[in-house]
């Protein structure tokens, strides 16, 4: 593949794969990192609807890029006792539909999928400050200053087709392991998480060509108000940095570098029900998404 044909290639790669990866840095996660109590297991089902353009390198063939993507998952939450310390597990599998169109060249295309998304997995513990407690005990336990880690993993489950450049599925491996600091001060709690993407290649991109995607730095910073015990509002802030790709080492796309604003409200509904609505929009965005998003997310759990 050579000359403008592999550019075009390239190009389409950096609009997928570089969406793809902002999808996960771009995540604003409030409380991922609040102590809770042991043998808690939680079931839900989040809903979310982007919408926007993702702004492409100028020097491609890939431009005016608009898309709509909604996604459901279903997932499962336990809490349990790690080294004397809270800790949880979570698996997720997401469906996707999404619709995006663009300018290549003169010409105006549109592309459609839907299908399964790529399984998410997290491990997380709390490292200090954050003691594995009984339901019972963390009722009465004071919060305190808490220091987690975690590591977040995206395995390739989703649907792919390598005959197709526009896929649901990346058909790569993604980590991304990171640090969660948490202060209480009264009914607020204040929070910064910094981790790094990082990612395996795909050898198997459209035409027989090998595509990868350098690490991806990402930092979020939230401000929580909690009204009464399960009932909190968050403002919530995130930065992420890097992730050029390269199509067979040769062609490269410029580094992302970009900022999103959101807000999280949770709402229980009763003893084991919680409803939780958010919101977030691209603030400042050199290369990457811009989006605006919605979601709803149900959850129930049990001890």
């Amino acid at each position: 593949m050579k000359g403008s044909g592999r550019r075009l290639v390239f190009g389409a790669a950096a609009v997928l794969f570089g969406a793809t990866a902002s999808a996960s840095a771009q995540q604003l996660e409030p409380r991922a990192y609040a102590p809770s109590p042991v043998d808690v297991n939680i079931v839900g089902m989040p809903l979310l609807y982007q919408f926007g353009n993702v702004v492409t390198d100028p020097n491609l063939p890939v431009q005016n890029v608009d898309a709509k993507v909604g996604a459901a998952a279903l997932f499962y939450t336990r809490t349990f006792s790690f080294l004397g310390r809270s800790a949880s597990a979570l698996v997720a599998m997401p469906w996707v539909w999404a619709k995006a169109s663009g300018d290549v060249g003169e010409e105006r295309r549109s592309v459609s999928r839907s299908g399964q998304g790529d399984l998410q997995l997290r491990l997380a513990s709390n490292i200090c400050g954050g003691p594995a407690l009984t339901p019972q005990e963390f009722a009465h336990d004071a919060p305190r200053t808490t220091l987690g880690a975690s590591l977040n993993v995206v395995a390739p489950a989703g649907q792919y087709d390598p005959t197709k450049l526009i896929n649901i599925g990346s058909n790569r491996w993604a980590f991304k392991p990171e640090l969660g600091f948490v202060q209480p001060i009264g009914k607020w709690s204040f929070e910064a998480y910094a981790g790094v993407w990082l990612f395996t290649a795909n050898p198997n991109f459209f035409g027989g060509n090998r595509l990868t995607q350098d690490p991806i730095a990402a930092f979020q910073a939230h401000v929580v108000y909690t009204f009464a015990p399960g009932m909190w509002l968050s403002v919530d802030g995130t930065w992420y940095s890097g992730g050029e790709t390269d199509l067979n080492g040769a062609l490269r796309t410029e580094r992302q570098d970009n900022t999103r604003i959101g807000a999280t409200l949770a709402v229980p509904l009763g003893r084991h029900h919680l409803l939780k609505a958010a919101w977030a929009k691209g603030a400042t965005v050199r290369i990457g998404q811009n989006f605006t998003t919605v979601g709803v997310t149900y959850q129930y759990r049990w001890f």
